[in-house]
């Protein structure tokens, strides 16, 4: 079996309802994807690495330079205000970087690619690994 990986990288603010931490304030991050495909070689390539690098950049950009929040987390005023001013983008889960990992392992999924294992960097240090 043989694994490629290819990655790409967003920026984007979020914070974490219900965390006593510093993660609790609005605060960015340059979020960096790399996914990890699977598979035996078909003509001596497994995938073509512009297209895959083409749809993590895709998933990647709808993120890019927004406000990424939690589904309910703010008050219905206040993301009313919030989305007249900024591109927010809501999300059915908390915006950790373990729960990244899986929405982007399961969107990889969705496309058709076998997908062996997808991290999110928050930071260069830390990452979190969703697999299978």
């Amino acid at each position: 079996m043989h694994i490629i990986s290819s990655e790409a990288s967003f920026d984007a603010a979020h914070f974490l309802t219900n965390y006593n931490g510093k993660c609790k304030n609005i605060h960015g991050h340059r979020w960096r994807v790399v996914a990890e495909i699977k598979g035996e070689c078909d003509n001596g390539m497994l995938v073509d690495f512009g297209i895959l690098k083409n749809d993590i950049k895709a998933l990647c950009d709808y993120f890019d330079h927004t406000f990424i929040v939690e589904e309910g987390s703010l008050k219905k005023e206040l993301f009313d205000m919030l989305k007249e001013e900024f591109v927010l983008r809501v999300v059915n889960f908390r915006t950790t970087a373990e729960n990244f990992s899986k929405y982007f392992f399961d969107e990889l999924k969705k496309k058709g690619y076998d997908v062996y294992s997808v991290s999110v960097y928050e930071t260069p240090n830390n990452k979190a690994e969703y697999r299978i």
